[in-house]
């Protein structure tokens, strides 16, 4: 108990430890709150037993000072990575947020007379005309947009059908019936987990009554069922008359790129088949800021527009700038896919792909080689899609300590491991980012 109290007896005041940080520039406030977090953390751990004797709490303090919230480069090959903030923006998508951020903007005025005008009527006229929609709402993710469809169109007293094979859980335990339950609606499941057809909608239609039923089709985002599988599409569904919410997940946008993203369904095909609303994300394959899209009919539209959930769920400005920006990028197909990250990275080839890795393996040394490696889609996106690509994988012996030295970068670089060797994929860093992870690496493998 004496080594404790001779150690906490030892710990700087506040003022002193503060007066070093402000030597750096750091403001008065900031240094000294970040030099008091220091010091009460060190006497917590003294009292918990510490045993490690040298303690930096300058280098501590200095740290509390850092954002939280930092940029990183990514180097793990997932394109839409949730933990790392999805979809990366067009740099004129970034321009119009900070335009949009430096004072007041429009967002609920219109210039021309004068009046409250509708935050929506920023993207709606685009969103529009890019899906074909008669109409465009904008919540803030794509749950949201799915909650506020199943609220408006079903809710109390009607019956939301389902195909038993698309009562799915995606990330963060977002499940289909809980979706459902809080719209008020009832479930209805029908067919089963693998087949599902349209006389077993039409029955459920039948007995329910269809001026009290909305089917509900929902996009499996990372599950499959493959082999002896049947589904029924949103244009065969239209045919039943009752409205359709088509959950698309990601939803595709792009053209030119077909091939790629065969397997997610085009929101504007979903619009052409008769969907009353299809619902998507801003911040998966779309490339833009995080946002739940609604676009369908004109009636369908306005009724997620009157419910209540739509003033709890609405975006801010800072969103519906880069929205409005990364939309006006499809105007030009192949100006989206060259500006717009996400799809500029699932499209990237092999040459600029190599030339970035060896890039990468010079600042590895003798430790690293090219190897080819899988990326992903991420995001719930693409699931069965492999990016295939070189990358860098870096042999140390201790694979983990690499990995948490690039971490520690300023800025940090996220990698992944494999094979207990690290790995940088290069698909994932932009041309300007390559020079810095490879100086990241450098330290860390001198470090």
């Amino acid at each position: 108990m004496t080594d404790v109290a001779d150690a906490l007896r030892a710990l700087p005041a506040v003022d002193r430890l503060a007066a070093e940080l402000a030597g750096d520039g750091t403001a008065p406030a900031d240094a000294v709150a970040a030099a008091r977090a220091a010091i009460e953390q060190r006497r917590a751990e003294l009292l918990a037993g510490a045993g490690d004797a040298d303690v930096d709490l300058l280098a501590r303090a200095r740290e509390r000072l850092r954002p939280s919230l930092r940029r990183v480069l990514n180097a793990t090959g997932v394109v839409i990575h949730t933990n790392l903030g999805r979809a990366p923006l067009a740099e004129s998508a970034a321009q119009a947020t900070a335009d949009a951020a430096r004072g007041y903007v429009n967002l609920e005025l219109d210039l021309a007379t004068g009046r409250r005008g509708a935050r929506d009527a920023h993207v709606a006229p685009l969103l529009a005309q890019l899906t074909g929609a008669q109409d465009a709402l904008v919540v803030n993710n794509g749950a949201a947009a799915t909650l506020l469809a199943a609220a408006a169109l079903g809710g109390p007293g009607r019956a939301i059908v389902v195909s038993r094979g698309q009562l799915v859980e995606i990330g963060g335990g977002f499940r289909i019936p809980d979706v459902v339950a809080q719209a008020g609606a009832r479930l209805v499941e029908v067919g089963t987990t693998n087949r599902t057809r349209r006389a077993d909608y039409a029955a459920a239609i039948a007995a329910a009554g269809s001026e009290d039923v909305v089917i509900l089709r929902v996009h499996p985002s990372n599950f499959r069922t493959v082999g002896f599988v049947e589904e029924v599409g949103v244009a065969e569904l239209a045919t039943l008359g009752v409205p359709v919410i088509d959950d698309l997940g990601s939803g595709v946008l792009a053209g030119g790129l077909d091939a790629l993203l065969a397997d997610e369904p085009p929101v504007r095909a979903s619009v052409a088949a008769g969907a009353a609303v299809a619902c998507f994300s801003g911040d998966k394959l779309l490339g833009g800021p995080q946002a739940g899209i609604l676009v369908g009919t004109h009636e369908a539209i306005a009724a997620c527009r009157r419910h209540p959930l739509s003033r709890a769920l609405r975006v801010g400005r800072l969103p519906m700038a880069a929205l409005a920006a990364t939309l006006a990028l499809y105007r030009d197909p192949e100006r989206a896919r060259r500006e717009i990250p996400v799809l500029a990275m699932l499209a990237a080839d092999d040459a600029t792909l190599g030339a970035r890795a060896q890039r990468l393996v010079a600042a590895a040394g003798p430790h690293g080689e090219i190897i080819e490696a899988v990326g992903r889609a991420g995001g719930g996106a693409l699931p069965l899609l492999e990016l295939r690509g070189p990358a860098v994988a870096v042999a140390t012996p201790d694979a983990d300590a690499l990995a948490a030295r690039l971490r520690a970068g300023d800025p940090p670089v996220l990698a992944r491991i494999a094979d207990g060797r690290v790995v940088l994929d290069p698909r994932t860093l932009t041309e300007d980012e390559v020079d810095t992870a490879a100086g990241a690496l450098r330290a860390a493998l001198a470090g």
